[in-house]
């Protein structure tokens, strides 16, 4: 593991970039993007410097339960700059605190959301201990990555699942039939959501599990069956869709299980012989971490889902708003946006549906549809960042009136575009 882990990886040949709609590399970010991005992350890092409390937490509870998850995206973020390392005093005491959560059963929480807050966590040691300075090393010899990528795991909702402990009863066994199967979740709505997955599977992709484990392999069950495509989607809610992208869960709740949940309302559809149906709508945040997991579970480019799920990402295409819901999640979505295209591997999208090879214009019309992500993610998260490195609130759903958090999503999204390849 190392840092170029967030560069160029997975990077298609020519004949898939053409065969997904994706542009020819012929445009990167450029120099001064890049410069941009340093200036805007060294802010940001300055202010969350600022923020952390006198034990090395940031948004720290004295009256519990605490969420070390926060400490965790801002770690992460510190340690994903080129110029910090786990020795940094402020990023190692964000580490110590963390691993003050350290549960018998491996996980890495305090009493409430034991796999998201060891999921994050999980992302930010492993991070460290890519790039150790003094403190990595002792993570490592400690065996904390195997013990939480085993903790998450065990709570995977599939034949396996741990239901002992006090974790224990955030899961339940399964078989491949249930709509459940693969998922992972809070704890507290009695069912698994794509959310969580997302953040599982990065923590998994980060500390270095093979893509070929069990874990990934149960996760694709779950990801159909949120991917809204007649045919990959068993479920009856996905009857008909062609949309490609993906929705929220396969069940709003413990009670409602087969369902399906959308935080995007329902869209109209036309199906194959004519008839419009209503369906639940898929959106941006959960369709980008949906590619992602394809990408860190490697699938083939060519495969029907990766194609139609690059689809969807290609024709709603855009920073102004979380696709679907609005500013509902908007840094939650910058986050999974940069991630899932920095997995990806190419810098250029190609946003519209091109004339033939050939036809009058076609040069124009690919140069039009090109977007380069990494300038465009810089742009406007610029527009955002206040005059003290924070970033503005647009929404407070989510978390996301709290500064500490939004300028960590930021600050992830921001070293991941600048580590791009000119």
């Amino acid at each position: 593991m190392s840092k170029t882990r967030i560069r160029r990886r997975l990077a298609p040949t020519l004949a898939c970039v053409l065969a997904a709609g994706l542009a020819a590399p012929a445009i990167a970010i450029d120099e001064a993007h890049r410069e941009m991005a340093r200036e805007m992350a060294s802010k940001a890092i300055a202010y969350l410097r600022a923020q952390q409390d006198d034990n090395g937490a940031w948004a720290h509870n004295p009256r519990g339960p605490n969420l070390p998850a926060i400490s965790g995206l801002v770690v992460t973020g510190m340690i994903l700059d080129p110029a910090i390392d786990a020795s940094d005093p402020d990023a190692s005491e964000g580490l110590r605190y963390i691993l003050s959560f350290r549960q018998p059963d491996g996980g890495i929480y305090d009493r409430i959301l034991p796999s998201y807050n060891t999921a994050i966590c999980l992302s930010a040691i492993a991070h460290a201990a890519d790039d150790p300075g003094e403190l990595g090393a002792s993570l490592l010899d400690q065996d904390i990555i195997k013990a939480a990528q085993d903790f998450l795991i065990s709570l995977q909702y599939s034949e396996d699942a741990s239901t002992s402990g006090e974790a224990g009863s955030t899961t339940q066994r399964v078989t491949s039939n249930h709509p459940f199967y693969g998922g992972i979740g809070y704890g507290q709505h009695g069912r698994p959501d794509n959310s969580n997955l997302n953040l599982m599977l990065q923590a998994l992709h980060d500390s270095g599990l093979e893509s070929d484990h069990a874990a990934f392999q149960r996760a694709l069950k779950f990801l159909e069956r949120t991917q809204m495509l007649d045919h990959v989607n068993d479920m009856p809610y996905a009857d008909g869709s062609s949309q490609g992208g993906f929705i929220y869960a396969t069940s709003p709740d413990s009670v409602r299980i087969g369902q399906g949940e959308s935080k995007a309302g329902m869209i109209e559809e036309t199906t194959d012989d004519g008839t419009n149906v209503s369906r639940l709508r898929a959106y941006g945040s959960m369709t980008y971490a949906g590619f992602k997991s394809y990408l860190y579970a490697e699938l083939d480019r060519d495969d029907p889902r990766v194609q139609a799920t690059f689809d969807w990402i290609r024709h709603n295409y855009t920073l102004e708003e979380n696709p679907g819901v609005g500013t509902d999640g908007l840094y939650y979505y910058y986050l999974t946006f940069a991630r899932a295209l920095s997995a990806l591997g190419e810098q250029t999208i190609q946003t519209a549906d091109l004339p033939d090879e050939g036809s009058k214009g076609l040069q124009d019309a690919i140069k039009a549809s090109q977007h380069d992500w990494a300038n465009d993610l810089i742009d406007q998260l610029a527009t955002l960042q206040n005059d003290d490195g924070s970033f503005k609130s647009v929404d407070d759903r989510w978390m996301e009136d709290n500064p500490v958090l939004i300028t960590a999503y930021s600050l992830i999204a921001l070293q991941h575009a600048a580590a791009q390849d000119s």
